[in-house]
């Protein structure tokens, strides 16, 4: 199978994975003009708690794509096979362990958690999800080992088209039965596209099973060993991460009652937070996952054959691309955040200002992941993960002190978000230079990227002005400054020799 560079990597998995969250956006749509506001609230409740799932499975993938990267480099197949048979073991358990929890017990977490009791039905929906996505999970971990992103970038948009198709046709079935069900119906389309994107992966795996030149597999007891050496580490990461999710789940809606507000008005604004503005933040977040995904196993295979130049240029350049994506995003979504919610939910534009201050934290989350990669595909399991909890803690505090504050209400938890996260990345840029010598260029990394994104949004906050005026439409204002800030910014990051355009086409086209 042809392997694929840092950035056509990147680019391949970047492009289905933002393709596939705007079809998340059309999931959300109709949800949002369903259901509301309160609906997306006892939705996003039980959400948390899934992907706490997700954060545990999630080390199992990264270890099998830099055990299979660093096999493969040694042109060792038979164990490549082995490390999937044995990772699809493990995830059977973890994610047939969860589905039955979620199933069996949905009663007891919402009592437990203290959730508002219409929240049942999103979490008997999603009970089936964490099965088939552990298994999707274990063959994407393959491709990407074999640093080819295309099956997985594929599965993700068929992931989310069995997702949107079943989830929404779902709520609208289930509508008339109240808004509870409709979220109910809503969570169960994880689980459907979880199904669909597991058949293709397995499909496309026997596939190219066959191709391997092995006759006779030999029992290796240690691959299991390994696998949860690499794996237990980055899950517990992971989780952390999650975890901050899911206790916004247990803390904000209960703090917000402190600070004088109803159930149904914490549920409103805690909808606005996780439903709207994480949904738009999680975009350019998919890119940064892209790029992640792509750097452990490159950077797992240039430390396995000790080419430490390689490590370098490969650290400079996430880095890079990590600052590129963030900036623009950041000053899109800060600047033009009603604009954006009015395009996209028509009426029901109400929690711009949560989207506004949230989109800060965008930089800082993708520095956490792509620093944390790095380290990781480099053999440093531990470290991120202290790092990123003590930013937890500080969240934790943060929340708990300035929610109940009725001045500062929701806006308390994106205060604690942020200085999670910048927390998280000063610690692990320090943590990048101790282990690995690496010395980033600031200059290049985050100056230049910022004088472009600057311009940039001059740019599209005039265009958008002007057409708005001219035209009275928001909804073209949006697309053509959006679509035109877009070309500005490419232009000026190449001015400004951000990238090089040669070595950027020919890198992508030889891949």
């Amino acid at each position: 199978m042809r392997k694929q560079s840092l950035i056509k990597g990147t680019i391949i998995l970047g492009a289905a994975g933002v393709f596939a969250r705007f079809l998340g956006l059309f999931f959300r749509w109709p949800l949002i003009m369903l259901i509301g506001d309160e609906g997306i609230g006892y939705y996003q409740m039980s959400y948390p708690l899934y992907m706490f799932f997700i954060g545990l499975a999630t080390g199992v993938p990264v270890a099998i794509s830099k055990m299979v990267s660093e096999r493969n480099a040694l042109h060792d197949e038979g164990t490549m096979i082995l490390i999937v048979r044995k990772a699809l073991l493990a995830m059977l358990i973890l994610g047939g362990g969860f589905s039955i929890i979620f199933l069996a017990f949905p009663k007891t977490l919402i009592n437990f958690f203290k959730w508002d009791e219409k929240a049942l039905y999103s979490l008997m929906g999603i009970g089936a999800a964490p099965l088939f996505i552990s298994l999707m999970s274990v063959f994407r971990g393959f491709f990407q080992g074999m640093q080819n992103m295309t099956h997985t970038a594929v599965s993700q948009i068929i992931e989310q088209v069995g997702r949107v198709v079943f989830g929404v046709g779902l709520a609208i079935l289930l509508l008339p039965k109240g808004i509870e069900y409709a979220a109910g119906g809503a969570a169960f389309g994880a689980a459907a596209g979880g199904i669909v994107g597991f058949i293709y992966l397995y499909i496309k795996y026997i596939k190219v099973r066959r191709g391997f030149n092995v006759k006779n597999l030999t029992k290796d007891d240690k691959i299991l060993t390994e696998l949860l050496h690499i794996a237990v580490p980055v899950s517990l990461g992971a989780a952390v991460g999650t975890i901050m999710s899911l206790l916004d789940s247990i803390i904000v809606p209960q703090q917000l009652l402190k600070a004088g507000y109803t159930f149904k008005q914490a549920a409103v604004l805690y909808g606005q937070l996780t439903g709207k503005a994480m949904v738009l933040i999680n975009v350019p977040l998919t890119i940064s996952i892209a790029l992640c995904a792509s750097l452990v196993p490159i950077i797992a295979e240039a430390h396995v054959l000790k080419r430490r130049m390689e490590v370098i240029n490969k650290v400079e350049m996430a880095m890079k691309v990590s600052m590129v994506i963030s900036l623009p995003s950041t000053f899109g979504l800060l600047f033009l955040a009603a604009p954006i919610l009015n395009l996209l939910f028509p009426g029901h534009a109400e929690g711009y200002d949560i989207l506004r201050y949230a989109s800060l934290s965008i930089p800082f989350i993708i520095i956490t992941q792509t620093t944390t990669a790095i380290l990781q595909g480099s053999g440093y399991y531990f470290k991120p993960i202290k790092n990123l909890l003590i930013g937890c803690l500080g969240k934790i505090i943060i929340t708990i002190l300035l929610v109940p504050l009725a001045l500062i209400n929701i806006y308390g938890a994106i205060i604690g978000s942020i200085t999670a996260y910048v927390i998280t990345t000063v610690l692990n840029l320090i943590t990048l230079s101790k282990k690995l010598g690496v010395s980033i260029n600031y200059y290049q990394t985050t100056v230049k990227p910022a004088y472009a994104a600057t311009l940039m949004i001059i740019g599209v906050v005039f265009i958008y002005q002007y057409v708005y005026n001219s035209t009275m439409s928001n909804e073209i204002a949006c697309l053509i400054s959006i679509s035109l800030g877009t070309l500005i910014y490419a232009g000026i990051i190449f001015l400004l020799g951000v990238f090089n355009f040669n070595y950027f086409k020919s890198k992508f086209i030889r891949g």
